[in-house]
């Protein structure tokens, strides 16, 4: 008969029940070996019935009978169905039935659900659960399109008992339904493997499974192991029943020393008394004390006498602050009548110093305007003798005018001629600078193009040198200063400054399971090679500290901040799955699943597939729907893929994962080289196009100074013109008519000085008048000024002794406070008096009755306290140790008694597993027998 394996046994009852039940059952017949109940009353299928299943609408019911049934018709008409059916119906796996790999393939194309119905036959002595499910138990089972499927356990009327799997594999245990027996069940492509199989074994195997004596076998390893266990068990009860042992003694070892325990207490007793009448002393001590401080603050008029001196003090100070306000009264009357003058005095100084400078501006118009008239009268004067004196010149101007214009003509031409040439020179100069210019220009291009050569040469020199420096140290391929880094990481971890020790960089942590993709994952990772992964910010901001010492600011690698996981996260619902292309997370294997995390959690490399080839990739993710969940693609040359664009790699080489270092040191000496000779090349042409830019440079600086020279001479000669021009001009003017004009001016004159004069007179006269009128405001004004520093060194004194009288004032009221707190103090002392006394009492009615006669005490409360806690502490630590005298006692007994029932059940498992030992090995023997005695009859029967 097959039996399911159960779990780990828990405990040695356990075993040893199972093992007698299991004992049992191999006793007793088998009910296919001629049991009492009648054949065909338990477990036989009655009928099944079919709904959307596999490519059935309907199928069903079929009535089975009693014995042997035939199911026949043509091909596609449900025979296979209905055996497929039957088998996962009654709870078998889809790969059982070599139909289909998952349960979702048997549901029907365009529904949603299939139903299989199953009834089994329940009569009889040996029926399952007979009062519950009844004469018949439906098996109802329903499988969605998603694959998941429920069970539902039905008795004959159609309640619903169970829908549990554990109630379906007892059925099926309790009939010896075995699905995956060939002997059960045989279906086409079993029956096609046993008929067509050659190897004897295959054969052999198929016969140990169909006679169960494969389940037997598996059986005994089964029973074998469970002893071990329970032989395991039975050791460390063996080890516990040592403790156990130990408890038993200590338990027993308190029990003998309790009867020292009541001294203890008779000692704090004595000690309580003591302490009562201790207290009563102090009270006593206190009492006295406070009757002699209520006598001695009664007698004592120290309160009295300062509060009578205070107030004399403030009857004075008030006298005092009378006189000073009667004094600014009187200093404030007197200003307020200068007021009314100073106001008065102030608008005449502002009418009299208006009328003052109106006057004074006549004065000065009409000063300016006699010596306009007195310099005109001297020019004219002037030209009146110049005019006399050129008559005689007369005979020598009309040679003297030819000679002028014959040289202005000249001056005329050397003019022209020196502007033509300055034409010439500025239109040179602009040729000169547009040449300098493009001269410039082309120096600038070829000095970048120069510094971006020396920068890829200096950078692939850095790359040459950290390959070289990789054959020796890996870590030196992402910077020379990350070994260094790395061992500061790992000084600052053992002194306890990180949480967590950080992990990177990330490319030294990963490898690649094909090399030859080496350039895809760097491509698809970039500067997520070098950076580092942290668990909190604590540990980054550690981090952030040590690389300030190996990394420039702006220039040092990513740190990640993400909580450190031992496990690996579960990608499958979001995990780009195509057959024939992995994921950048299938190729790549990581120290720590930190990193495989990071990564997952940064670039999403589990959506990130790898195709080789350009072509496949773009027919992958561009001619059509991309795979479910991917959203890009690399090439095995780097290149990106997205479903709407594509994009080149700049990368010919890997930097950090490549494996031959020969080769790219190789490669990049021969870039080193070419470097070199462009930068030769260029620093030449660099050194042509300088030399070039300076000879221009120079010429340029000599057409301009050339240019200056002219334009000085061209000035000078429209100078000469001008003075010729002018003096041609001028001629002489009639003496008779500028005689005339003077004689007017100077009668004009000698009325503006009758006028300078009256308005001088007047001007004067307003002076005055203003000097007296800012006297009067003047004398008033120092007045006011005076009484106002009068009333403020009044109004400073009477501030002073406002201050002086509040603070007395505040000191009388703190006085007459303290006076009163002194007779509510003798009050309260009194009443505390009276208090203290009536405690007293009831300490002595307290202290009578726990000791009736007076302790003479000698020490002080805080001695006695301390001894008393002292023996409380020690009597609580006894009782914590020792518990009470009943719980002790009892302890003991039980311990005692626990121990021997321990003593007697480890004996006793230690018998029944020797029995078990008897007991398999004749079953084992019998076992072996059995085997070969089936052996021969089965050869026997397959050879006649």
């Amino acid at each position: 008969m097959s039996k399911r394996k159960g779990k780990g046994v828990s405990d040695v009852s356990a075993v040893k029940r199972r093992s007698v039940t299991a004992d049992l059952k191999h006793q007793r017949p088998s009910p296919s070996r001629g049991a009492p109940s009648s054949t065909g009353d338990i477990g036989l299928i009655e009928s099944i019935t079919l709904k959307n299943f596999m490519c059935h609408h309907w199928l069903g019911p079929f009535q089975f009978g009693p014995n042997v049934n035939f199911i026949v018709g043509n091909n596609g008409s449900g025979k296979s169905a209905i055996l497929t059916a039957l088998i996962v119906g009654l709870g078998g796996k889809a790969t059982v039935t070599n139909r289909g790999m998952s349960l979702k393939d048997f549901v029907k194309t365009s529904e949603n659900t299939a139903d299989i119905t199953v009834k089994l036959r329940n009569r009889g002595q040996d029926a399952f659960k007979r009062d519950v499910y009844g004469d018949c138990i439906s098996i109802e089972h329903r499988i969605s399109s998603d694959g998941c499927r429920t069970c539902r356990l039905k008795n004959k009327s159609g309640q619903l008992v169970s829908n549990k799997k554990e109630e379906l594999t007892a059925i099926l245990d309790h009939f010896n339904i075995q699905l995956d027996n060939p002997v059960s069940i045989l279906n086409q492509e079993m029956s096609k493997q046993f008929l067509h199989s050659k190897s004897e074994s295959d054969k052999y195997k198929f016969f140990m499974k169909a006679t169960l004596l494969e389940q037997m076998k598996r059986d005994y390893i089964h029973i074998k192991q469970t002893k071990t266990v329970t032989r395991q068990q039975v050791e460390r009860q063996e080890e516990s029943l040592k403790d156990l042992k130990q408890e038993f003694l200590q338990k027993k070892e308190r029990y003998e020393k309790w009867p020292s325990f009541s001294e203890m207490k008779v000692v704090l007793e004595n000690l309580k008394k003591a302490m009562a009448w201790c207290l009563v002393r102090e009270k006593e001590q206190l009492v006295q004390q406070l009757q002699e401080d209520v006598e001695k603050d009664a007698n004592n008029p120290k309160h009295q006498d300062n509060l009578q001196l205070c107030q004399s003090e403030v009857t004075q100070v008030e006298k005092m602050l009378q006189c000073i306000k009667s004094r600014v009264d009187s200093k404030r009357q007197e200003q307020e009548s200068l007021s009314e003058d100073n106001l008065r005095l102030k608008e005449q100084v502002k009418v009299v110093s208006k009328a003052h400078k109106e006057q004074e501006l006549v004065y000065f118009r009409a000063l300016n305007k006699l010596k306009q008239s007195e310099k005109e009268q001297d020019l004219l004067q002037e030209r009146i003798n110049k005019a006399k004196t050129s008559v005689s010149l007369d005979n020598d101007v009309d040679t003297e005018y030819t000679k002028q214009q014959k040289k202005i003509s000249s001056l005329k031409e050397q003019l022209a001629e020196l502007e033509t040439k300055g034409s010439k020179l500025n239109q040179e100069i602009k040729n000169k600078h547009q040449a300098l210019f493009t001269g410039r220009e082309e120096r600038d291009k070829l000095r970048l193009e120069e510094r971006n050569i020396q920068v890829m040469y200096e950078s692939k020199l850095r790359r040459k040198n950290q390959i070289l420096a990789s054959r020796t140290n890996k870590l030196k391929r992402f910077g020379d200063q990350v070994p260094d880094l790395l061992g500061s990481i790992a000084e600052a971890y053992a002194t306890g400054r990180f949480l967590k020790r950080p992990v990177g960089p990330i490319g030294a942590c990963i490898s690649l399971k094909d090399p030859m993709l080496a350039v895809a994952v760097e491509c698809c990772l970039r500067s997520f090679m070098k950076a580092f992964c942290c668990d909190n910010y604590k540990d980054e901001a550690v981090l952030q500290e040590l690389m300030c010492s190996y990394y420039p600011k702006g220039n040092r690698p990513q740190l990640i901040v993400s909580r450190f996981s031992e496990k690996v996260y579960n990608i499958q619902g979001r995990k780009a799955h195509h057959p024939e292309y992995p994921s950048v997370l299938d190729i790549i294997t990581a120290t720590s699943p930190v990193i495989i995390n990071c990564l997952i959690d940064m670039r999403a490399i589990e959506s990130i597939l790898i195709i080789k080839e350009k072509d496949k990739a773009r027919r992958v993710m561009q001619q059509g729907r991309p795979p479910k969940n991917c959203r890009e693609a690399f090439t095995a040359e780097g290149d990106q893929v997205f479903s709407n664009r594509y994009y080149t790699s700049d990368f010919s080489m890997a930097k950090y994962l490549g494996g031959d270092l020969e080769t790219e040191i190789s490669m990049l000496e021969s870039d080193l080289e070419n470097h070199q000779a462009q930068l030769s090349r260029f620093q030449l042409h660099v050194t042509s196009v300088t030399e070039d830019i300076i000879s221009m440079e120079n010429n340029l600086n000599n057409t301009i100074m050339t240019l200056k020279k002219t334009l000085v001479s061209v000035n000078q000669v429209k100078a000469s013109i001008t003075e010729l021009e002018t003096a041609g001009e001028e001629h002489i003017d009639d003496i008779s008519s500028l005689e005339e004009v003077a004689q007017e001016n100077r009668q004009k004159i000698e009325a503006e000085k009758q006028t300078v004069y009256e308005a001088k007179t007047e001007l004067d006269k307003h002076q005055r008048a203003a000097e007296d009128t800012e006297s009067k405001y003047s004398a008033v004004r120092e007045r006011i000024d005076q009484l106002s520093d009068d009333m403020e060194a009044l109004k400073d004194e009477q501030l002073m002794l406002d201050a002086e009288c509040a603070k007395h004032d505040r000191t009388l009221k703190i006085l007459e406070t303290k006076l009163k707190a002194h007779d509510d103090n003798i009050q309260a002392m009194n009443i505390d008096l009276a208090e203290r006394e009536e405690e007293l009492q009831e300490y002595v009615a307290k202290a009578t009755e726990i000791s009736p006669e007076r302790q003479h005490v000698t020490g002080s409360t805080r001695s006695i306290d301390t001894e008393i806690t002292r023996l409380k502490k020690k009597i609580k630590v006894f009782e914590s140790n020792h518990g009470e005298q009943e719980q002790v006692v009892r302890e003991y007994a039980e311990a005692l008694t626990l121990y021997r029932e321990k003593t007697n059940q480890v004996r006793g498992l230690q018998r029944f597993i020797d029995q078990l030992d008897n007991i398999m090995s004749d079953r084992q023997n019998r076992y072996k027998t059995m085997r070969h005695s089936l052996s021969d009859v089965s050869y026997t029967s397959i050879t006649f």
